[in-house]
């Protein structure tokens, strides 16, 4: 039984209400002093919202409840009260200004002060001290935009350290991060519990991440608490019975049955190269040449820099980089993508892995959202056809089990699975040939991921070719039929995915031969 001084969280009977929706139904959780809590659940079942709650984003008033803190109750009004007890959020978007330098970003709205006057001198000795503790070897000056979203996780934590946390919240911290990344932060945060005594709670849906790293599992469902798991070394986690939790119903396995029904070939690209939108001399993708048959999913592995994006997005209409040059065939005929409409227009479509910025519009509908790739199609004499347009969005809805009470919820209203969905319906509608999906289950649950997997069989099925980019290898494994590796450039491995194991892909990712002309196709 745990004593007041070992607990510093408690959070009883929370009731959070947004109009006639209870996201939050009597949730209670307990962190012990010390702990790396963590906190599971699907996409909506209202985890960032307990955290808000607990950071002030929700104020004091707006909730039922108390909030329990080193004994007392708190009534945090703002994020600026938390703060000043030590609770410290980060959350999955981070809140850095790209073209500020790393400095800048740390002392943002918390300068430090002599007189009216910024202390300059006392801010660059506190950065360079944050800085060393998180790991950032970078000058201070440098600016965000120049290093990468691993290390800007660090910048984040870097700039909780100099507000004296001793709560840290990171909600879905490793969501945009490769597997070395992930782990250097999870060591972070370990090291920053052992050496500084900070309690760390940590909203994730890497289950691994979890087994590895946490102390303690709270699992939310529907708003409401469902269990609560200590985890050490003679009590692992076990991950099928926090599945469960999580979803309701046992997932018997991760991966939807499938048995593909392979045709003709669909899509091949040829040769493909092209140069580094800042550094012309700099080649990004080097000769790579790939296929993809009708009713076939085919993945595409390698780690951050390989060029998988890059060359995806080159590909859709010349997103990317310049100076593109090699060959694209769609069913054995040559075809042309000067522009994204181009390759619409031929039956291409490209799910970004940026929902928020490049696959949504956050600010519209889902009705609108799902119809806006394929405007045309939805439209009579030029004008968009409303019912046709509601129709195709509703099925859609049903059909991918969206979470939402009506198609005229605007996109930045769902979780981020469901906004995947939507994603998905919007390139759906167009009625592609060959779809690309990239990180298409980027921070999505367990449960919702399955949804997804559905969906890509559903696609395929019918006929399209798949093309999957994940840095997920036991993704690429379970849903797909063949896995292209990549690294630095260049196609490196054309292999069975049944036949074939992580540690055999992680072989080709890391090495630079390039794969043998006659066996890049199937």
């Amino acid at each position: 039984m745990a004593t007041n001084d070992d607990v510093i969280l408690e959070m009883r009977h929370i009731i959070k209400r947004f109009g006639p929706v209870t996201a939050l139904n009597d949730v209670n959780i307990t962190v012990k002093r010390g702990q790396i809590f963590s906190i599971c659940g699907e996409n909506g079942a209202g985890k960032s919202t307990l955290m808000n709650v607990l950071s002030g984003v929700y104020p004091y008033g707006t909730y039922e409840g108390d909030i329990v803190y080193n004994g007392d109750v708190s009534q945090f009004k703002t994020i600026r009260d938390s703060e000043s007890q030590g609770i410290v959020i980060i959350h999955q978007e981070l809140a850095l200004v790209p073209y500020m330098s790393i400095e800048e970003n740390i002392f943002l709205g918390n300068q430090h002060r002599k007189g009216i006057a910024i202390d300059a001198d006392a801010q660059r000795k506190i950065a360079l001290e944050v800085m060393k503790k998180v790991g950032l070897e970078e000058s201070p000056d440098t600016l965000i935009a120049n290093i990468g979203v691993g290390k800007q996780q660090l910048v984040e934590i870097a700039k909780a350290l100099t507000k004296n946390v001793k709560l840290l919240i990171l909600d879905e911290p490793t969501a945009a991060l490769n597997d070395e990344d992930s782990f250097k932060l999870l060591k972070l945060v370990d090291d920053l519990r052992r050496n500084e005594g900070v309690t760390a709670i940590i909203i994730s849906h890497k289950l691994n991440e979890i087994a590895a790293s946490a102390d303690a599992v709270q699992v939310i469902r529907d708003g409401q608490t469902i269990s609560h798991i200590d985890i050490d070394a003679e009590h692992p986690l076990d991950q099928d019975a926090l599945i469960r939790d999580m979803v309701g119903r046992p997932l018997t396995n991760r991966y939807p049955e499938h048995e593909s029904n392979i045709g003709k070939e669909m899509f091949r690209i040829e040769d493909w190269k092209m140069h580094h939108p800042l550094d012309e001399s700099r080649l990004v993708a080097k000769s790579v040449s790939i296929n993809v048959r009708a009713g076939e999913i085919v993945g595409l592995a390698g780690l951050i820099g390989a060029g998988r994006t890059e060359t995806a997005m080159s590909v859709f209409g010349r997103q990317y980089g310049t100076h593109a040059t090699g060959k694209v065939y769609m069913e054995g005929k040559e075809v042309q993508f000067p522009t994204v409409r181009a390759a619409i227009d031929h039956g291409v479509a490209y799910a970004t892995e940026d929902r928020k910025v490049y696959g949504l519009n956050l600010m519209k509908t889902i009705r609108e959202n799902t119809s806006m790739a394929n405007l045309k199609g939805m439209s009579n004499h030029g004008v968009i056809d409303e019912a046709k347009e509601r129709k195709i969005a509703e099925q859609y809805r049903k059909d991918f089990r969206t979470k939402a009470p009506t198609i005229e919820m605007p996109a930045g209203n769902l979780s981020g699975g469901n906004q995947q969905k939507v994603v998905l319906a919007k390139w759906m509608a167009t009625d592609p040939k060959v779809l690309i999906l990239d990180e298409p289950t980027r921070g999505i649950d367990v449960g919702a991921k399955y949804d997804i997997y559905e969906i890509i069989d559903q696609l395929a099925d019918s006929g399209s070719a798949v093309i999957v980019i994940s840095s997920e290898l036991p993704e690429l494994l379970g849903i797909c039929d063949r896995i292209y590796t990549m690294s630095n450039g260049v196609i490196t491995a054309n292999l069975n995915a049944k036949e074939t194991n992580q540690e055999e892909l992680m072989r080709y990712m890391t090495s630079d031969v390039p794969l043998a002309a006659d066996q890049v196709y199937a």
